[in-house]
């Protein structure tokens, strides 16, 4: 492959062939409906070798005006030591503008992201594998249109920040479920199709009782699937995965920018993300 001159474009749909051989040099399970769901829902950057061949990637995707997260960043092996991992993320840089922007990092990559101003808040733990047949839980209902507004609110909540665009995605692509009590959702958790299996995710509750009770809905309704589920540690939700017989493969560090500063308690906290790229 002839690398000598890396231009940077705007990512589009030619785009999508290379760069889920890219995810798979990474070692990463991405599919290319994945890569397609991910553009779909953000904006992002291709480099392309003087041969037309991608050699890198970076996404970007805005919540709103006040946040965004950068995502699916990847060197080819053939690029690296160019500085193209910086010249692409100063590109993300560029389209988060003035949102507050969030990602997930490697140790490898963790002295790049500090120079560009990123600050460690947290420690992200990925879980997956087969879990045999239990009980579905009672008190769980299947989400419907009139209970989206509700499942929207209480994610910002958590979030803090609009993600109404992707979890509309999300419900077109996958299902939610939710807890309600005197007729108000009260937690809600999402499942779509992902890698080599299933990723539940986002998982939004006021406690973890509800987070684990949500999760084991859409576990009993798949017995012996490949689930994946990530999580920040400090949710307390990792030794009931482990319990289940899910396995710890991986993660990463949660970093953002605009200060570290803890925000006052929210009533609801996000116990499973949407997956590492989305939050």
């Amino acid at each position: 492959m002839h690398t000598s001159q890396i231009d940077l474009v705007a990512f589009g749909p030619k785009h999508l062939e290379g760069a889920v051989a890219l995810s798979r040099q990474a070692g990463w399970p991405h599919r290319p409906e994945d890569w397609q769901m991910a553009l779909a829902v953000s904006r992002g950057i291709a480099a392309v070798a003087d041969d037309h061949h991608v050699v890198g990637t970076a996404l970007v995707t805005p919540y709103g005006a006040d946040c965004a997260t950068i995502n699916m960043v990847i060197v080819d092996e053939v690029a690296r030591g160019r500085g193209l991992g910086r010249r692409l993320m100063q590109a993300a840089l560029d389209i988060g503008g003035e949102r507050q922007l969030r990602l997930v990092a490697t140790t490898d990559g963790l002295p790049l992201y500090e120079k560009l101003g990123f600050q460690p808040v947290g420690t992200i733990l990925q879980y997956q594998g087969k879990i045999p047949a239990i009980a579905a839980p009672d008190g769980i209902e299947h989400a419907c249109e009139a209970d989206f507004d509700a499942v929207i609110a209480l994610d910002r909540a958590a979030f803090e920040a609009d993600r109404r665009c992707l979890l509309e995605h999300l419900a077109k692509v996958g299902e939610f479920v939710v807890i309600r009590r005197a007729g108000r959702v009260q937690g809600f958790a999402a499942l779509r199709a992902f890698g080599r299996g299933d990723v539940i995710g986002p998982v939004v509750a006021k406690n973890l009782h509800d987070a684990r009770t949500l999760i084991s809905s859409f576990i009993g309704s798949r017995p012996g699937a490949f689930l994946r589920i990530d999580t920040m540690a400090d949710t307390g939700l990792a030794p009931w995965l482990e319990s289940l017989g899910l396995t710890h493969v991986g993660g990463g560090i949660a970093m953002r920018t605009g200060g570290t500063e803890a925000p006052a308690r929210p009533p609801y906290k996000t116990y499973a993300l949407a997956n590492q790229a989305f939050g």
